[in-house]
């Protein structure tokens, strides 16, 4: 982690949680906070059909963010099963997911449709959250920084410095997520290094106002070795964010974990 940015917790609740259960997680998870979301960012991406109920419970006040797991790039139109971004502005978004991988693995996203979902998150003023990474095949036969690097290109290639700063990135080894199986931390730490490393090729000194975060199998009980990395700003979380204790220790270890390096810094 780095003091100059604030650390990022996304739970990803992907195809989990009816409208009831959404607002039965929230109840008992607000219910836990006293402060953490002062020192890091809290946002939650339940399934659609959840956005509007928990826009109602006003997650703001508590200093909570919603966001939505996918978007389309258009504002209307003939694109059955979609939804824009104005659409999840109207219930209460201000983050979306764009490029996980299995919307590439089980839907065909390529990286054209990652970047214009990215740009139409941007133009309406939304925090869009890219996710990147590799294959157990392209991380055995060496080319993970190389495979992660050209999703990168393909998705910022271009942006101006100003909506650069305003991505964030999501580092998930496609074969930790959802398996058990993390990325050791020093793993995650010097590919999280080298995302930074591309980043500025990309965007210059907004590379270092991009925060990045790790996403595969993250839990209670391995993230403070995560945050422990000085690239790694933060967590997307899957199987972890489902029960109200545990998205809370982690968001609890991250914000234990800002306040030591604010006092750190502090102390210099």
């Amino acid at each position: 982690m780095n003091a100059a940015r604030k650390p990022l917790l996304a739970a990803n609740w992907k195809m989990n949680k009816t409208p009831e259960e959404a607002l039965a997680f929230w109840r008992e998870f607000s219910g836990r906070l006293s402060g953490e979301s002062e020192r890091v960012e809290v946002v939650i991406c339940p399934p659609y059909t959840a956005l509007p109920a928990l826009d109602g419970a006003n997650l703001r006040a508590r200093g909570v963010y919603l966001g939505a797991q996918n978007v389309h790039w258009e504002p209307r139109g003939a694109f059955t099963g979609e939804v824009s971004p104005g659409m999840l502005r109207a219930v209460g978004c201000s983050h979306v997911i764009v490029g996980h991988s299995e919307r590439r693995a089980y839907f065909g996203e390529s990286d054209e449709a990652v970047q214009r979902k990215l740009q139409a998150a941007l133009d309406e003023g939304m925090t869009p959250i890219l996710c990147v990474g590799e294959t157990l095949e392209q991380r055995t036969a060496g080319r993970a920084e190389e495979v992660v690097a050209a999703q990168l290109t393909a998705a910022l290639e271009g942006l101006d410095t100003g909506r650069a700063a305003r991505v964030v990135v999501a580092y998930e080894p496609v074969w930790a997520i959802g398996t058990g199986r993390s990325a050791e931390a020093r793993d995650a730490g010097e590919m999280a290094a080298a995302v930074r490393r591309r980043l500025r090729d990309l965007a210059g000194p907004a590379a270092e106002e991009i925060r990045i975060l790790y996403g595969g199998s993250v839990a209670p009980d391995n993230f403070v070795q995560f945050l422990a990395e000085a690239e790694v700003d933060g967590g997307l979380v899957g199987t972890a964010s489902l029960r109200p204790e545990s998205f809370f220790a982690l968001v609890a270890a991250a914000a234990k974990a800002a306040a030591a390096q604010a006092g750190k810094g502090e102390a210099q």
